[in-house]
């Protein structure tokens, strides 16, 4: 039974269903109506590839361990606890801080391998050292920079206050650069004789490095923030796979990894950012230079409507779009926003909803929430396949959204988002924005579209307004 456990045939043959099943897990969350099966190809995978390779004896050192059962069902507990108190609000959080968890991991194994080796009997090799000072080097950046990450969503860190808005040093990227080199030099002296103070010194300058990118970045980036360290700690499990030798965990980290790096690709690409300006940059610290005559100006007053004139401006619609946006997530508002929904279409109203891809603080955020209330995914629409249709919409209703529908993008050259595509939602014939008042965005910018005569402002929580809205509806 023990060579029948510790076959490396059967260890590969694992190893092999398992990745096949997080490729598949990957082509399953491509879209809304395979998402759930996807998620379920992945926790089978993750459970295979568990059971695999607590069975080595590399790993258990040849006999049953209690030590190692006990981690693992002491991290499931806690992951399930966690997955079940989080709300869909503190999501992004919770993934960054789970990013944090994946560096850290990777950090310490670094360590370990380098303190007591890898069971062999003696001390790291060349390329096992080039290895280890790699992964340890990812790791720490990884681990900083997602607690930073998560410190900016939530807005606190142990109590004291963290701010969103971007931390602009002086010379910042010759300091970036200086740290750049400064680990190249550590790794030289770890990978040269094994002098563990390289080691030690290149994780320190990782972990600022970590913390001074994403300090650096605000604004309307962290969307694109939480996918890159999403794929920052792909690369580190790679890194850890090199490392322990463990095809696996390569195979897993290169598939994380590099999605990760895709999907930031792509939300830049929607935002018309450069991915290098992202990561480097500091979007929305200080105004851009003023174009000749200066930048557009808001002008008059917004309009207001309440509740019961909101309702009978839909019963007149024919087509209503609805954009929503972080204070959806915020107020909770998306099964009232279903319960309006299924009201109208009932009526024969056209009913579709208009996604943007960095809406929210996490790459398919409102997806998620539409899907939790068990919205329809073919009335679900991308900004692309839906911005053509504004014009002919006679009711647009943007629910806690603010910066994906501003007309500054496209109107006001000198605007910090200018160039980022938008939904074009003031080509409609009536504009509805529901928010709790006139702040300005995640951005920090103000939003032409509240003064335009197409505009009526409906304020109040989003869920309470939009109860308030399906209550007149129904009488």
């Amino acid at each position: 039974m023990s060579y029948f456990w510790n076959s490396q045939a059967l260890i590969n043959a694992a190893y092999l269903v398992a990745a096949v099943l997080f490729i598949l897990s990957l082509r399953g969350l491509s879209s809304q109506e395979t998402a759930r099966r996807g998620n379920l190809y992945g926790v089978i995978g993750m459970v295979i590839a568990i059971a695999a390779t607590i069975t080595t004896n590399s790993v258990l050192g040849g006999k049953f361990h209690e030590g190692w059962m006990l981690a693992v069902f002491g991290g499931g507990v806690v992951g399930a606890f966690m997955a079940a108190r989080v709300g869909m609000t503190q999501m992004p959080e919770l993934v960054a801080l789970l990013h944090s968890f994946v560096g850290l991991a990777a950090v310490l194994v670094g360590f370990s391998l380098d303190l007591f080796g890898d069971g062999s009997g003696g001390p790291p090799h060349l390329i096992h050292r080039v290895e280890i000072f790699i992964d340890v080097w990812i790791g720490a950046i990884t681990t900083t920079g997602s607690v930073l990450a998560f410190a900016k969503l939530r807005g606190k860190l142990f109590g004291a206050k963290v701010s969103g808005t971007p931390l602009l040093l002086p010379a910042r990227h010759m300091l970036n650069l200086s740290m750049l080199v400064g680990s190249i030099v550590c790794a030289y002296i770890y990978a040269k004789d094994g002098n563990q103070i390289g080691l030690q010194v290149g994780a320190a300058i990782a972990a600022v490095l970590g913390v001074h990118l994403v300090a650096a970045i605000g604004g309307a980036d962290m969307p694109v923030v939480v996918s890159m360290l999403n794929s920052y700690s792909g690369w580190t499990a790679a890194a850890a796979g090199f490392m322990l030798g463990n095809d696996l965990l390569i195979i897993t980290g290169a598939l994380v990894g590099s999605s990760g790096a895709i999907l930031s690709y792509i939300m830049c690409r929607a935002m018309n950012r450069s991915i290098w300006n992202v990561i480097f940059g500091g979007f929305g610290a200080a105004p851009p230079k003023a174009a000749a005559g200066g930048p557009a100006q808001p002008a008059g007053e917004v309009q207001e409507i309440d509740a019961a004139g909101l309702a009978e401006r839909l019963k007149e619609a024919k087509s209503v779009v609805i954009v929503p946006g972080y204070g959806m997530a915020v107020g909770r508002a998306q099964h009232a926003v279903r319960e309006m929904t299924e009201v109208l279409r009932n009526r024969g109203v056209n009913v579709r909803f208009a996604i943007h891809p960095v809406a929210g603080r996490l790459p398919g955020h409102m997806n998620v929430l539409l899907a939790e209330a068990n919205v329809p995914y073919d009335i679900v629409l991308e900004m692309d396949e839906i911005n053509s249709d504004l014009p002919e919409t006679d009711v647009v209703m943007v629910i806690g959204a603010n910066d994906i529908v501003n007309p500054a993008a496209e109107d006001d050259p000198t605007s910090p988002i200018a160039g980022m595509p938008v939904l074009q939602v003031w080509k409609a014939k009536l504009v509805i924005v529901n928010k709790r008042g006139r702040a300005a965005g995640y951005a920090g910018i103000d939003n032409p579209l509240f003064y335009k005569p197409v505009t009526k402002m409906l304020f109040g929580d989003a869920k309470d307004a939009v109860e308030k809205v399906v209550a007149a509806l129904k009488a």
